[in-house]
């Protein structure tokens, strides 16, 4: 459904966690650079609003390829919005005085509602590609180097919850199945 809002793209419906192999496996790297992957890009980009998310996987909205989108605030409280095709994730030195890693609640999309404290890199930088091949490069502290590497943890079939230990996670998905048992589809 094409909602009114910052981006112009279809939202699509999220995937969530044990509805769909494609979330919980490696991503296909993209090999074609055209008109569908630009749509695609628009769609995450609405999808990603449409759900009030900070960022998205190709894979949370049924897609098997190694791209994510993000509208995501640094350390700094900047907005860090962009995208990459084929990331690859580098942990990177703290800059002066800056933590290491912080440990602060993360949420997911694929698993609505609950949160969990989570250790994450303080800073990160993404490489790849856009979408006519050329290289590019996102760097991030804070809330946005945490989305970095929860974006590209999706495309390596990991969600968030699965960094957890098994009674932790099996606890937040019990919270986000609900009364019924069932994650929302």
């Amino acid at each position: 459904m094409r909602l009114p809002g910052r981006y112009d793209g279809v939202a699509r419906p999220i995937v969530t966690y044990g509805s769909n192999p494609v979330l919980h496996r490696s991503c296909a790297p993209v090999t074609a650079f055209d008109r569908d992957l630009r749509h695609l890009l628009l769609d995450m980009f609405a999808s990603m609003e449409a759900a009030d998310g900070v960022g998205l996987a190709a894979n949370q909205i049924g897609v098997d390829a190694r791209v994510f989108v993000i509208d995501c605030p640094d350390a700094e409280g900047e907005d860090v919005v962009g995208y990459a095709v084929n990331p690859t994730l580098t942990i990177l030195a703290p800059v002066g005085d800056e933590p290491a890693e912080e440990i602060t609640e993360e949420g997911c999309l694929s698993v609505p509602g609950p949160y969990a404290d989570l250790p994450r890199a303080f800073r990160a930088r993404v490489d790849g590609v856009d979408v006519k091949g050329d290289p590019l490069s996102i760097e991030a502290t804070g809330m946005a180097a945490r989305c970095l590497q929860h974006e590209v943890d999706h495309l390596n079939g990991t969600v968030y919850v699965d960094l957890l230990p098994e009674e932790h996670r099996e606890r937040l998905l019990a919270e986000a199945a609900g009364p019924n048992g069932d994650l929302p589809a």
